[in-house]
């Protein structure tokens, strides 16, 4: 070999030598730390009682009502004294009917009663005096017995005249629209001037006041209900409404597979409303009750939704803010090690306030971000603030 190649190939070699010590000396660099995604506080899953509840929808009716109508026909309605809304009281005057024409039937009634009275005293009389004078033996046989006839056909008058009598005054009584119990009008179409027709409906009671939830509920759910159990529901602007189960219907609808459940309002309108100051019987000019101011809100007819209360039972749960929801799963993020978090797919059950029920897919001493979980991803890097673990 020349000397010219080997200088040539000591070069290359060089070279070679060099490339060599750069590659190790950038290896032996050190590795930068990976920059925080997010800074986070970390809580722990509470174990507590939490109630245990079954939701069910259904609607609000009158526990009983009561329809009001005349019973006599083809006279005119002279005074109304009740409205929708009035809470009444039993026997309170609603409506008057005219008693002109039935008040002239009683007073004929009254003088056929006087007269049919003096006719049977005066037959009674004549029987006595005939059964005297026969033992004497002045009068027939025949004779006495016409006279006794005469006054058992007189006594038989009278009754049928106080028979009637009897009915006209009952007829002078319906001219009089009573309640007949305690609670509330619901419904009016009395008018002052209509003529009432037999049976013709005009007034609408809602009895004692009381409402009631008439709630579906799976038939498959129907054992874990009893009477007594409490429940409540949502009224109309979110406040809690309650009651108390009743009872539970014997029969399921072989359509929707539902039962249905009986709760009484433990605030009706009644317990809740203005009462009536007017006792049974008062004749004064006022109304017959004063409108009630129901404080829940809830009315006959409304639609409801509301649990029933169950017991109680443990459960773990996270506030709701340390869980996202991601593709219609719901998920927390886990710190693993001393800076890293991982996905965990949970299973979530009740909702109790601002927390929510894990059931499973987080062990209970594991340490999760409280909030702004959404901001991370599988494997973030993070940096605890203060307040770790609480």
């Amino acid at each position: 070999m020349s000397l010219r190649s080997r200088h040539h190939l000591f070069a290359v070699l060089a070279c070679l030598s060099l490339l060599a010590c750069g590659k190790e000396e950038k290896t032996a660099e050190p590795v930068k730390s990976a920059r925080p995604a997010l800074s986070v506080k970390l809580i722990v899953p509470q174990r507590e009682e939490w109630p245990q509840t079954l939701a069910a929808n259904g609607s609000v009716v009158a526990w009983q009502e009561a329809v009001i109508g005349a019973e006599i026909a083809n006279y005119r309605i002279t005074e109304v004294r009740a409205e929708v809304g009035d809470v009444v009281r039993k026997g309170a005057v609603l409506a008057r009917i005219a008693n002109d024409t039935v008040g002239s039937e009683l007073d004929e009634a009254k003088a056929s009663v006087a007269e049919l009275e003096a006719s049977a005293a005066e037959a009674r009389a004549n029987a006595q005096r005939a059964r005297e004078l026969r033992e004497k033996g002045f009068y027939s046989s025949q004779l006495a017995t016409q006279y006794q006839t005469a006054e058992q056909t007189t006594v038989a008058r009278l009754a049928a005249g106080k028979a009637r009598l009897q009915s006209v005054q009952l007829k002078v009584d319906k001219t009089i629209v009573l309640a007949p119990d305690d609670g509330v009008i619901s419904a009016r179409s009395a008018a002052v001037g209509s003529l009432t027709q037999g049976g013709q409906e005009l007034f609408r009671l809602i009895r004692g006041g009381r409402l009631e939830w008439r709630a579906e509920v799976p038939a498959a759910d129907l054992g874990k209900l009893a009477p007594g159990m409490l429940a409540t529901l949502t009224g109309p602007a979110g406040e809690p409404v309650q009651g108390k189960l009743r009872m539970v219907a014997p029969s399921v609808d072989p359509a929707t597979r539902n039962g249905l459940v009986y709760v009484d309002l433990l605030r009706s309108t009644a317990e809740n409303g203005q009462k009536s100051g007017q006792k049974s019987g008062q004749k004064s000019g006022q109304k017959s009750g004063q409108k009630s101011g129901q404080k829940s809100g809830i009315k006959a007819g409304m639609f409801a939704r509301g649990e029933f209360e169950l017991g109680h039972a443990p459960a773990i749960s996270l506030p709701q803010s340390a869980v996202v929801l991601r593709e219609g799963y719901a998920y927390v993020f886990r710190l693993e090690g001393e800076d890293r978090v991982v996905q965990c797919k949970l299973s979530l059950g009740r909702r109790q306030g601002e927390r929510v029920e894990v059931l499973d897919g987080l062990p209970a001493n594991a340490r999760v971000v409280a909030s702004g979980a959404g901001f991370l991803a599988d494997g973030d890097v993070v940096k605890i603030v203060q307040g770790d673990g609480k």
